[in-house]
């Protein structure tokens, strides 16, 4: 079994990564391989809905998305992590993830994505994370993917990495 964990943070070892990093231990506690996906700090391109990926079978735009679809076919799960701008996921994750979705239902590729479980973390240094874990499991019910709960929020707290250690 694996896990995609998607990093949705411009900052590859921020406080989204460390929290990533805590669920990747605890997965492997338990036996399940995962990887971590770093979006990157660079300009995503918003999905243009012009449906060429109907006929291409994955996006248009040939850069990190299509790349994350493939890598998503041989996982079993998808855990997504964004930081919180502005009360909201990252523009960058939004970017992505409406442009993998969209190209996945498009292609006829939804597959890749149905009853697979998922889950999302938001990071934030103090508030807007309900408003994000709102808005990104969003993702998961609209492709008919169960989504795994905790035993609390789904969210951690922190200026750097050190205080979402730190984060009780």
């Amino acid at each position: 079994m694996k896990v995609l964990l998607f990093n949705g943070s411009p900052h590859k070892e921020g406080c989204t990564f460390t929290a990533l990093n805590e669920i990747a231990n605890t997965l492997k506690e338990e036996g399940i391989d995962s990887e971590i996906f770093h979006v990157g700090n660079e300009a995503i391109k918003s999905c243009m809905a012009c449906r060429a990926c109907a006929n291409l079978g994955k996006c248009v735009v040939d850069d990190k998305v299509n790349e994350f679809v493939e890598i998503m076919k041989t996982c079993d799960g998808l855990i997504i992590g964004s930081p919180v701008h502005y009360a909201s996921s990252s523009g960058a994750t939004v970017a992505f993830l409406d442009r993998v979705f969209f190209s996945a239902f498009m292609s006829g590729r939804g597959e890749i994505f149905e009853h697979k479980p998922g889950s999302a973390i938001a990071s934030a240094r103090r508030a807007g994370t309900t408003a994000t874990l709102d808005q990104l499991n969003k993702y998961f019910t609209i492709t008919q993917m169960p989504i795994i709960s905790g035993r609390y929020w789904n969210m951690v707290h922190g200026m750097t990495p050190e205080d979402v250690l730190q984060d009780q």
